[in-house]
């Protein structure tokens, strides 16, 4: 059945004796009910149009999307069935082009077709015509009637095409990944050259140059760890050593600069901050000699409202400055009782580390002695085996180089010896010193049992002294114990002239014994007024209390 479409296709939305929607193609001009907006709003959106009413209003559709089954990936094609069995391709081109562009269409006899789009988006568009009645013009035969059936097909070019696509998105993203890890991977270091005498001269040349030397250290210590050190060439790295070894003073002095360029900055730092807080107390000063009754009545209320947040601010800033130098000064105090602390402990922990770095220097000399010892026979097994080829061979100055070989030999023996003497007597010295470290572990032990032998002889006193305490109430040192503390608190605030607070004194108080108690530390000095006495210091937000030692003032008064 052969048809001439070259006109414009109209589509008839209308509703079927059985409810269902129904699509007409007719080759003349036809009108178009609005029985049902409904129908009308569906169809239009179905076919990726706006839907409009008579009035050109929008109408919104409510109806749900047909029912499909699992969507292949990468799926372009559909199943088209219930075509009228007159139904030609060219029909089915005009039905579906307006949801997108049809690369291919495979029509059966059986009134189904498999139509394939160029992009994916247009299949969802085609399943929206899923349930539709088409006719054919304005026949009511059956062979020009069927009822529409999209849903999703599987072919095997939308799913070769998926995997292609899949593949070349997997090779960018490796290739991104490498290029990611190519630019954020450091650069190798050069590579180290091979041995050789005219390199060696060269890497020694570099580590006298203070700019090359870093370089050239890298390159020594490539050679050594290769295993480029040999007899022949153990004098070069000798040499190479020692130089390496004449840039520790260099470092060393190049540290202590740093050090005291840092000393010296945070010295202009420290006075700078002092010169600038002396200048906001200036400005707090006028802030508040304007604020009086004598100049404030003279003021409009906009200038006296500035005036006070002036001075606010100004009051802020200063005490956020002052605090900083506070805590300057702080860090300070504590860096120079740490230091007091640490050269008690270095004491006693140098006269440990001396016996402990004797036995060290002991086992490596020994191990030196061990190896030079097996050095030494490894060399005589050398000469006796020259001694053997040297039998051998018809030589006619056959004595003279056996009389050299027994003097060799000989001078290797007395050599020899003398190494074993010499191990014996390290040996010896090794287990003297570690009999002394046994015997001073031993004493060591002894007067920590004194030690705790004594603070239990003073609970005990203390304990028979409390009845003779309470009939010294009217004494302000009521025992020992309190005594002691005025004397450690007395010679704390005396290295410290500005003062401190008293959770300063205790903190350092509960190093020598964490039972004392912050609240009788600081009972005991305020009932202690010509020895001890407490001030402010601070201004605003940074006021502190700090205790101050008056000994020597209150003994002029007493």
């Amino acid at each position: 059945m052969s048809r001439n479409f070259k006109w414009l296709w109209v589509y008839e939305i209308g509703i079927a004796a059985d409810n269902s929607r129904t699509l007409n193609v007719d080759s003349t001009a036809m009108t178009l009910p609005m029985s049902d907006p409904t129908a009308w709003a569906t169809a239009m959106n179905n076919l990726g149009m706006a839907p409009l009413g008579i009035a050109g209003q929008p109408i919104l559709p409510d109806l749900p999307p047909p029912a499909t089954r699992e969507r292949p990936p990468g799926c372009k094609t559909v199943f088209v069935g219930g075509l009228p069995e007159n139904g030609t391709e060219q029909i089915i081109v005009e039905v579906f082009e307006q949801c997108g562009e049809i690369i291919a269409i495979r029509k059966s006899k059986k009134n189904f077709c498999h139509i394939r789009f160029a992009e994916e988006y247009m299949v969802d568009k085609a399943l929206y015509l899923s349930g539709y009645r088409i006719r054919l013009g304005s026949s009511t035969d059956k062979k020009d009637t069927g009822r529409l059936h999209v849903d999703f097909a599987q072919a095997r070019d939308d799913l070769y095409e998926w995997e292609c696509k899949q593949r070349m998105l997997a090779r960018e993203e490796r290739h991104r990944r490498r290029m990611e890890e190519e630019r954020l991977r450091p650069p190798s270091p050069p590579p180290v050259v091979h041995y050789s005498d005219h390199e060696c001269s060269i890497v020694a040349e570099k580590l006298k140059d203070d700019s090359k030397f870093s370089e050239a250290v890298q390159t020594l210590l490539t050679w050594i760890e290769r295993g480029e050190v040999n007899r022949r060439s153990a004098n070069n790295f000798y040499s190479m050593i020692q130089s390496a070894n004449s840039h520790v003073r260099r470092l060393v002095n190049e540290k202590a600069a740093h050090e005291k360029d840092m000393e010296e900055a945070k010295e202009k730092f420290k006075q700078a901050l002092s010169g600038i807080l002396i200048q906001f107390e200036q400005i707090v000063a006028v802030y508040h000699s304007a604020s009086k009754q004598k100049a404030w009545d003279h003021f409009t209320k906009a200038q006296r409202k500035n005036i006070s947040v002036w001075c606010k601010q100004a009051e802020e800033i200063r005490n956020i400055h002052n605090d900083e130098l506070m805590g300057i000064r702080r860090e300070e105090e504590m860096e120079m009782s740490d230091d007091e602390i640490e050269e008690t402990t270095e004491t006693k922990e140098t006269e440990e580390s001396a016996l402990v770095s004797q036995a060290e220097a002991l086992k490596e000399e020994n191990d030196s002695l061990r190896w030079q010892l097996d050095a030494y026979r490894n060399e005589v097994e050398l000469l006796k085996q020259e001694q053997g080829k040297a039998h051998r061979e018809d030589d006619p100055n056959k004595e003279q180089q056996l009389k050299l070989l027994q003097q060799a030999l000989q001078g290797m023996q007395q050599h020899l010896l003398k190494v074993q003497e010499e191990y014996k007597r390290k040996e010896a010295e090794l287990e003297k010193i570690k009999d002394d470290k046994l015997q001073v572990e031993k004493m060591l032990e002894n007067l920590k049992e004194k030690e705790s032998c004594a603070s239990r002889l003073c609970a005990s006193s203390q304990d028979s002294d409390y009845p003779l305490e309470k009939t010294l109430n009217s004494c302000p040192i009521k025992s020992e114990r309190e005594a002691l503390l005025v004397g450690i608190i007395s010679t704390f605030l005396h290295v410290h002239p500005f003062g401190a607070s008293i959770e300063y004194i205790c903190s350092y108080l509960h190093r020598l014994d964490n039972k004392i108690c912050t609240s009788d530390v600081e009972c005991l000095m305020s009932r202690l007024q010509h020895t001890f006495k407490q001030e402010m210091t601070g201004v605003g937000a940074s006021l502190e209390k700090r205790w101050k030692f008056c000994g020597f003032e209150g003994l002029k008064l007493t």
